[in-house]
């Protein structure tokens, strides 16, 4: 087995505490991302009902909203990738953030149109803490002068 003493090297510029934390970030990233995912691939008409309280039965709308639904899922083991190493899988953080961030803004503007329901509220805030902890995890990594792609 060899060792990539860069990989050694980058996580070496981040304190124990910090990269504990953020590897401990990334793992409720993924978590969070896991929790929406699995009951939407599984039954994805009644996650549909569930967020904008009407039935969803036209079987290519099940289709594309259960591929949503996969996008989810992938991003969810992007962020465990991520928490294995923090400093090296920026382009995922990035990439994650922004989909977050762009699903958070439609959600929202879905909601104050009366399109989907309250439930729609827990999923805006919590993309938007994601966002910003995101935020703040590449700023951290570009001041202490690390590449962030």
């Amino acid at each position: 087995m060899t060792v990539d003493t860069g990989q050694l090297r980058e996580q070496a510029a981040l304190p124990g505490r910090e990269l504990t934390r953020l590897r401990a970030l990334f793992i409720v990233a993924a978590l969070w991302n896991f929790a929406g995912a699995l009951p939407g691939l599984i039954d994805p008409a009644g996650m549909f009902a569930r967020e904008f309280g009407h039935a969803l039965t036209d079987p290519v709308m099940i289709a594309v909203y259960r591929g949503a639904w996969g996008t989810a899922l992938l991003y969810g083991f992007g962020f465990l990738l991520v928490a294995f190493n923090p400093v090296r899988h920026t382009g995922i953080v990035m990439m994650g953030g922004l989909g977050k961030a762009l699903f958070a803004l439609n959600l929202a503007w879905l909601f104050s149109n009366g399109l989907t329901n309250n439930f729609a509220l827990v999923v805006i805030a919590g993309d938007i803490v994601f966002c910003a902890l995101f935020i703040a995890y590449l700023v951290r990594l570009r001041r202490l002068g690390l590449g962030l792609v």
